[in-house]
């Protein structure tokens, strides 16, 4: 996967997971919801100023924004059926 798409993707992750909006990190960032939705649609590259701008404002590492994530595997037992032990 290109870089690009990588940043525009963990861009959009950690914005939602911070319950932000397009418009909301926009402000936060001083970059306009246009810039920001082309950013997490991978269409623009982003220079290293936006990058720092970015985490900044998403409260990450730079880095945090240009790794790609492994895919995580869940099991097929939830966390609520595996027996707690530590508990006697």
């Amino acid at each position: 996967m290109k870089l690009r798409a990588v940043f525009g993707l963990n861009v959009q992750r950690l914005r939602r997971e911070r319950k932000l909006s397009q418009e909301q990190l926009s402000f936060v960032s001083g970059r306009t919801r246009a810039y920001i939705s082309s950013v997490e649609a991978g269409r623009r590259n982003a220079t290293l100023d936006t990058l720092e701008v970015l985490s900044n404002a998403l409260g990450v590492a730079p880095q945090d924004l240009i790794t790609a994530r492994t895919p995580e595997r869940r099991s097929r037992r939830s966390a609520k059926q595996v027996p707690d032990d530590d508990h006697d």
